[in-house]
């Protein structure tokens, strides 16, 4: 009987031990599985930062230029605006300033004062006399000047109407009112002359 409970432990070690190499493979592959497993685990979880983090940075990016954007053209409208409201409270001088001359030179006693004064006109019943200041007079040698650089003024403002319009209203209006002087002028000579022989 010993020897054949010799013989069961030596079969139950064997069996034992063989248990033991089984269960230790079992658990050895479950553990590399495992491994395995969370090393794709890990990747996938890598993977999906990494995405996440390229996406967020794009978002950011996205973000930053609308922003930097946005300023700028707040900036630039900010400042239209800025020079819109100049020009329109220039305009707005300028319409009351065109107003109070329009009430100012729609009574009759400005019309009369301007035809009187800067017309040399008089009333009826009325002399004029006019007292020509030697500074005021303009002798034949400077009308003669004055006609020629009329000619010249003509014949280059017809070369410039071309290249520029503003250029050549503002000339016209100077040399314009150069005419009405000397006609003015003239007009009062006569006058003086009329008054004279009356």
């Amino acid at each position: 009987m010993q020897e054949d409970n010799k013989d069961k432990l030596n079969s139950n070690d064997n069996k034992a031990g063989l248990v033991e190499s089984l269960a230790k493979q079992q658990v050895d592959s479950l553990v590399a599985k495992m491994e395995t497993k969370a090393k794709r685990e890990k990747k996938k979880t890598k993977f999906y930062y990494s995405f996440l983090t390229l996406l967020l940075l794009f978002c950011l990016v996205q973000v930053g230029f609308s922003v930097i954007l946005n300023i700028s053209k707040t900036i630039s409208y900010r400042s239209k605006i800025a020079t819109l409201e100049k020009i329109k409270n220039r305009a707005e001088t300028r319409n009351k300033d065109l107003k109070q001359d329009i009430n100012r030179f729609s009574t009759s006693s400005s019309l009369e004062g301007i035809a009187r004064n800067n017309l040399k006109m008089a009333g009826e019943g009325e002399v004029l006399i006019l007292i020509n200041n030697p500074q005021d007079e303009i002798t034949e040698e400077e009308m003669i000047a004055l006609k020629k650089k009329t000619k010249i003024n003509n014949k280059n403002k017809k070369k410039k109407e071309k290249s520029s319009t503003v250029k050549k209203s503002t000339k016209k209006n100077h040399v314009s009112e150069k005419k009405e002087k000397i006609k003015v002028k003239k007009s009062a000579k006569n006058a003086l002359k009329d008054g004279a022989n009356d």
